[in-house]
């Protein structure tokens, strides 16, 4: 889940900041003392925000205009206004904010909001589990699953992200090792993260998932439980969890999100 928090007060700015932080620890908050600037970063990086927590009395541009900018930019985007002003409420129903909270901000009410905004996530289930919306992680009985490598998690995120496809070794160390010159050395690396992600995975009674055949590498889609394949199963329980965030610390990633952002718009 993405989130903006924009006020041209720092210190304010700052207060916002920590108060979404502790109402959803899971969420990415980009923070932005201007609404120009938060238009800028949606336009330049098509970084649409799930919820945008913005103070109305702005300059440049004030928190109703930047809502109804939202309409065009990020349709989808819910509007939650935090201002020191009440004589603002009208103001803000009649550009349909899904929000309004006063200043000085609560944790309990910007909580409050990011539920009555956001369909609670399915609980996650035992066994292995990989989250895919949002930072990617492997979970197992919901405790974090070991690597040996850092980079064998991101091998894993890729196989997923391929969805059964088969990946030859080139392809791999393409995207994990985007400036790599040496071909060599960079598949010798692959290869021992291949062995680390066949030895994680066997360990959890799971080693199966992982195909290697004629030099190619791939998993099996119907033994890696995840949100994303959940979803694109049309499994009802995970159908509305993606919230704009998807492998978000991968950029080889950024091709699927782009997809699954225009499929829920």
């Amino acid at each position: 889940m993405l989130i903006y928090a924009i006020d041209d007060e720092p210190r304010l700015l700052r207060a916002l900041h920590k108060a979404i932080e502790r109402a959803e620890p899971r969420a990415e908050i980009m923070d932005f003392p201007l609404a120009t600037e938060a238009v800028r970063a949606i336009e330049a990086g098509g970084l649409l925000p799930d919820i945008v927590f913005s103070d109305i009395r702005m300059p440049r541009m004030d928190g109703l205009a930047l809502a109804r900018r939202l309409k065009t930019l990020a349709p989808r985007a819910k509007v939650v206004f935090v201002t020191g002003y009440e004589e603002y409420s009208l103001d803000a129903y009649r550009v349909h904010a899904s929000g309004y909270i006063t200043k000085p901000v609560e944790v309990e009410r910007v909580r409050e909001e990011i539920e009555n905004i956001m369909p609670p996530r399915p609980e996650m289930p035992e066994g292995l589990w990989v989250r895919c919306f949002g930072p990617f992680e492997v979970f197992y009985n919901r405790v974090p699953l070991a690597f040996a490598r850092r980079q064998t998690k991101e091998l894993l995120a890729f196989l997923i992200d391929r969805e059964g496809g088969s990946c030859t070794a080139e392809e791999i160390v393409a995207a994990l090792w985007e400036d790599e010159d040496n071909l060599a050395a960079a598949k010798a690396r692959l290869r021992t993260l291949i062995n680390d992600l066949k030895n994680a995975l066997s360990k959890v009674g799971m080693g199966d998932a992982l195909v290697r055949r004629s030099g190619q590498l791939s998993v099996l889609p119907d033994r890696i439980p995840c949100d994303y394949y959940a979803m694109l199963s049309g499994d009802a329980r995970w159908s509305g969890t993606f919230y704009g965030e998807y492998m978000s610390q991968y950029s080889w990633a950024e091709a699927t999100r782009g997809r699954l952002s225009f499929r829920n718009n």
